[in-house]
C-alpha cells in the first residue's frame, strides 16, 4: 500500500476541520485509492507541530510555538500541502509563499484560501507545469458549490457563453433581510455579525470582493481565461439605496449579489454586481448559506447547480475532494 504523507499550512476553523475529516477517512483512503495517507504536520501563523509517523486527531490541540512557515512544511517532507491560511489577494500572503515553495519542490497543492491565486495565478500554474506539481482550488472556488470539476469534466468539449455565480453567503442573508424583513442596511450587518454569518470586518463581501475573487479563479482555472482583477467591474452592497430597496419590493423581484462572466468573441467580459429575478428564476430561491451557478454552453444548453452546505465542514470537504483526485492521479 502506498504512503502519502500530507501537510497543512493555516490552522484556523477551515483548516482543524480539513485535518479532522481528513483523519476520520483514512480507512476510506486506503480501501479505495490503496494509500495509507498520514498527517504529518500542521501550522498556524505562530505554532505547528510534526508527527513523521502520523499525527492523530487527539495531538492537534497542543502546537508548538515556532514550528511554522514554508521551511517548516518542506522539513516535514509531505507529498501534498493543503494551505487554509487567512486570504489577501491584493498581496497573496500568507499563503503565497507556501504555495510557491511547495510547488517549485514539486509538491502537490491543494488552496483553500483565495489570495495566492487571485493575486500570483498565473505564476503558480506556470510553476507547476514546470514542475509536474498537481495544483487543485476546489476550496476557493465556492467550496461545496461545484465549479472549476462542473466546467472541465461535465461540460468538457462545450464553449462556455455565459456565466453567471451567487457565491457569496453573506450578502444572500443581508440582501433576505432588508427586502424580506425591512431592516436596514446598518441593522441587518449588525444581526448577521452578531450570528457569526458576517465578518467583523466585511468588507471583502459586502463591497463584492469576495465574489469578484472567485469569479476570476472560476474564469482563470475553469476556462483557461487570463483575468486580472482589474480587468472585472465590482459594485456590492454598499451603494445601495433605500429608494432601490422600496422598488424591489413593489416590483416583487429578489435581489442577488451576481458574478457573471460573457463571453465577447474569444475573451470573457468579468463583473459582479446585484441582480433581480422574478420569484420563479431558481436563482431567487437561493437564500441563506447556499451558493448556486448557471452556465450556459453551446451544445448542452443550460446546466444549474445548487450547493447548500455548512461551513467549515463544507470547504474542508471540497479541499478533500481534491486530495482524493490526486490520490486518484497518482495511482495511475
Amino acid at each position: 500500500m502506498q504512503k502519502v504523507t500530507v501537510a497543512i499550512a493555516g490552522f484556523g476553523g477551515v483548516g482543524r476541520a480539513t485535518a479532522e475529516l481528513l483523519l476520520s477517512r483514512r480507512a476510506r483512503y486506503r480501501e479505495v485509492h490503496g494509500a495509507d495517507v498520514q498527517l504529518v504536520a500542521v501550522c498556524g501563523s505562530r505554532a505547528g507541530l510534526a508527527g513523521p509517523q502520523g499525527l492523530e486527531a487527539d495531538q492537534l490541540t497542543s502546537l508548538q510555538e515556532g514550528l511554522t512557515g514554508p521551511e517548516f512544511i518542506a522539513q516535514s517532507q509531505a507529498d501534498i500541502l493543503i494551505e487554509a491560511g487567512p486570504t489577501n489577494f491584493r498581496t497573496g500572503g500568507p499563503g503565497l509563499a507556501y504555495i510557491e515553495a511547495a510547488l517549485s519542490a514539486g509538491r502537490d497543492t491543494i488552496v483553500i484560501s483565495k489570495g495566492a491565486l487571485v493575486h500570483r495565478g498565473a505564476h503558480l500554474r506556470q510553476i507547476a507545469q514546470q514542475t509536474g506539481a498537481l495544483l487543485k482550488l476546489s476550496g476557493a472556488a465556492a467550496a461545496a458549490l461545484p465549479t472549476i470539476d462542473l466546467l472541465q469534466t461535465s461540460l468538457s468539449g462545450s464553449r462556455v457563453l455565459r456565466l453567471d455565480g451567487i457565491l457569496n453567503a453573506t450578502t444572500n442573508v443581508l440582501l433576505d433581510a432588508m427586502t424580506v424583513r425591512g431592516l436596514g442596511f446598518d441593522a441587518a450587518l449588525a444581526e448577521a455579525q452578531a450570528n457569526g454569518i458576517a465578518e467583523a470586518d466585511p468588507r471583502n463581501d459586502i463591497e463584492g470582493w469576495d465574489t469578484a475573487c472567485k469569479l476570476l479563479l472560476i474564469a482563470n482555472f475553469g476556462l483557461g481565461a487570463t483575468l486580472t482583477m482589474a480587468e472585472v467591474s465590482v459594485d456590492g452592497l454598499h451603494s445601495l439605496t433605500p429608494a432601490q430597496i422600496d422598488d424591489w419590493r413593489a416590483r416583487g423581484v429578489v435581489p442577488k449579489l451576481v458574478g457573471s462572466l460573457t463571453r465577447e468573441k474569444e475573451r470573457f467580459r468579468a463583473e459582479v454586481k446585484i441582480r433581480t429575478y422574478p420569484p420563479d428564476d431558481p436563482f431567487a430561491r437561493v437564500s441563506g448559506k447556499a451558493k448556486a451557478i448557471r452556465i450556459i454552453t453551446d451544445a448542452m444548453g443550460e446546466t444549474l447547480a445548487i450547493s447548500d452546505a455548512a461551513e467549515p465542514l463544507a470547504t474542508a470537504a471540497a479541499a478533500l475532494k481534491d486530495l482524493e483526485q490526486i490520490l486518484a492521479a497518482r495511482s495511475t
